[in-house]
């Protein structure tokens, strides 16, 4: 039976004003002396307060020019504090901040907002460029409402139409599909298998999980938040935040909780998506909708190694991403299997409880020095987030500013480069800056250098945030590194290929996500009977990473090529990616269009220009997640993140086939 029984009246309701729900961390009144005032500024990222105090108070003194930050890097490529500042410089910029703060609080009360031309001012100081290119891409993470808010409204556009979206899965990707869809008045409905949001921060729960990307750029430009406790927060915090967006912006009203796709069919004769829905007691429903969102990403499905004897093994066998707490780990012999990010996480946070832990590395990873990656923000850095107008929204910006190139420079191939391990002169400078930095962590047991410098260049596989703490956990002596590859699993232990039997008593793969198997487990079958997994035949490609010719209406976010290797941030890409589909919905309703899909050759031209610039990164031809079976770079995002912006601004007319009334070039 088909049905749309899902609860429509609950999905229909337009979102809350965005007015109503700004700032997302209310600004307090200052009230503190001129002596706790400068011990506060001396914790700032000094840039972003100069800023954001000079648009406060209308002061365009406090961003001088001969202060406008170098963006200089440090040995490792990454960005100095204060954009390369000299201790001269920032005790000026701490003079000028104090100006601000005291004008702040001598005169409290409503300001007029900042001019065009005060925000202008103010972008040309945190990026050092013209900014003409970059003003749109901006913007919106700085106004003080929601500049990515949709412009239009069903019931003004096409209000007799009935149109339904179905999206799946409440993560980062999904939260934001909600809200915008809510904003535009467009019916939507969300489906989640788990019985909370959260998505990959709900299953991936083992002790350890935290960001490693910077916590300002990895929120919403909706949903700002200036209270973060740590740069790089901790699953609990995460997962926190996604639940206050949902309930702030009234979202759970649009999803139905414990409840997975089994099948997805277009049905070409009406136009729409007919969808099998399984709820957690088994029972089925199919359901139909004009467009569906598949959000499930990348780093989704668990990939567990497919090991002669790992049914035979008799203890307790847990994915990173399906943790168990009722498992005991305390004084007990347990394996890590992997040497990628949650392994760099959980093997620190269980190594101080075990009897003995078997880390078996397959490939060493490289690692950022990053000394403060477990530090909480300073308390004086807070209360400036707390009390000074937009600072939190331009210390984000700023963020997101070092993001938008990021670490692409040191990872561009050289074509004349010809020395191993390296892809240019500029990446062998990374290269030998990082094995100095190894080098000094493992003092203690020097016979381990050798097993962690990986032979690939840096870059080429994910790059992971290094303070130390994975280095002392080698060292411990109850932990053993193991780079002998496993052969066989037996009852009571691992077996590696130099013939040792390693006893251990439970088992945690760290072996990461099938992230080139995009919707997998998930029956998709779209125009003529083509079925997506056949269509791809190994090899996942996406128009604009989004769209697959002969499945009309069907969206991706998370999608192929975007997962970020050396820049910007995941949050910023769901974003673009939201933006792309309510465009696309827009276009739809704005010109009775019934169905869009992009043509074969719009697909392959963009995955022509996306192979090349692949190409032209470390992690061409270097076997890791960010290659598919078939060798080719399909996971990874190769450009900056301005180019994904603009790309996803809205569908280029000519690149696509519509069903119903053409739309008109927009």
């Amino acid at each position: 039976m088909i049905t749309n029984s899902i609860d429509t009246a609950a999905v229909a309701g337009d979102a809350a004003s965005s007015s109503e729900r700004y700032p997302f961390t209310p600004i307090e009144p200052i009230a503190a002396s001129d002596a706790e005032l400068a011990a506060f500024v001396a914790q700032a990222e000094l840039p972003a307060l100069l800023v954001a105090l000079a648009l406060a108070t209308h002061d365009p003194g406090l961003l001088p020019n001969h202060l406008t930050p170098p963006h200089t890097k440090g040995e490792n490529w990454v960005p100095l504090p204060h954009g390369g500042w000299n201790d001269e410089q920032q005790a000026e910029a701490r003079e000028l901040a104090l100006r601000g703060l005291r004008a702040l609080r001598d005169a409290p009360g409503p300001t007029d907002s900042p001019t065009a031309a005060e925000f202008d001012t103010a972008m040309r100081f945190v990026i050092a460029k013209d900014i003409d290119a970059y003003r749109r891409y901006l913007l919106r993470e700085v106004e003080n409402e929601d500049p990515g808010a949709p412009d239009w409204h069903k019931s003004t556009l096409a209000p007799d139409r009935d149109f339904t979206v179905l999206v799946i899965g409440t993560g980062v990707s999904g939260i934001a599909l909600l809200h915008r869809f809510a904003q535009a008045g467009v019916e939507v409905i969300a489906v989640e298998k788990e019985s909370e949001v959260g998505g990959t921060w709900w299953n991936n729960r083992y002790p350890g999980c935290r960001l490693d990307t910077n916590n300002y750029a990895y929120s919403y430009s909706f949903a700002r938040k200036g209270d973060w406790p740590q740069q790089f927060s901790r699953q609990p915090e995460i997962l926190d935040y996604l639940v206050e967006v949902t309930e702030r912006f009234d979202l759970r009203r649009f999803i139905r909780f414990e409840t997975e796709v089994v099948r997805m069919a277009y049905d070409t004769q009406d136009d729409v998506w007919e969808v099998l829905l399984r709820s957690a007691d088994g029972s089925e429903q199919t359901v139909r909708a004009d467009v569906v969102v598949p959000t499930i990403g990348q780093l989704n499905t668990p990939k567990i190694p497919d090991v002669e004897g790992r049914d035979t093994f008799v203890g307790p066998q847990l994915h990173t991403a399906r943790w168990d707490d009722a498992v005991e780990f305390a004084g007990r012999r347990i394996a890590v299997i992997g040497s990628g990010a949650s392994a760099f996480q959980v093997g620190p946070a269980l190594a101080p409880i075990v009897e003995h832990m078997t880390l078996f590395q397959r490939t060493a990873p490289w690692g950022m020095p990053t000394p403060a990656y477990y530090a909480d923000v300073p308390e004086g850095m807070l209360w400036l987030l707390r009390h000074v107008p937009g600072y939190a929204d331009w210390f984000r910006l700023w963020q997101l500013w070092q993001a938008t190139e990021g670490r692409l420079p040191s990872v561009t191939r050289d074509p004349e480069w010809t020395t191993p391990g390296s892809v240019s002169a500029v990446n062998q400078d990374l290269r030998e800056a990082l094995i100095r930095n190894i080098t000094a962590q493992y003092t203690r047991r020097p016979e381990l250098i050798e097993k962690v410098i990986p032979p690939y260049p840096p870059g080429a596989k994910r790059m992971l945030r290094d303070n130390g703490v994975w280095a002392r956990t080698l060292q411990r002596d109850n932990v053993e590194l193991v780079d002998s590859e496993i052969v066989r699993m037996e009852p009571t232990g691992i077996r590696t290929a130099d013939g040792v039997l390693h006893e251990v008593d439970a088992i945690v793969y760290a072996t990461g996500f099938r992230a080139d198997e995009h919707l997998y487990g998930v029956e998709v079958i779209g125009r003529d009977g083509t079925d997506i997994h056949d269509y791809w035949n190994g090899d996942t490609k996406a128009y604009n990473t989004i769209m697959v010719p002969l499945f009309p209406n069907l969206f991706l976010t998370s999608g192929p090529n975007t997962a970020i290797a050396a820049n910007g941030s995941g949050t910023y890409m769901a974003e673009c990616a939201a933006d792309f589909t309510l465009e696309c919905v827009h276009v739809l309703l704005e010109n009775g269009a019934k169905s869009l899909e992009p043509t074969q050759e719009a697909l392959d031209r963009f995955i022509a220009e996306i192979d090349a610039a692949n190409e032209l990164r470390a992690w061409a031809g270097v076997r890791g997640w960010y290659l598919n079976k078939k060798g080719r770079a399909s996971q990874t995002w190769p450009h900056d993140m301005r180019a994904y912006f603009e790309m996803t601004r809205g569908p280029i007319v000519e690149d696509f086939r519509f069903n119903g009334t053409a739309a008109s070039d927009r």
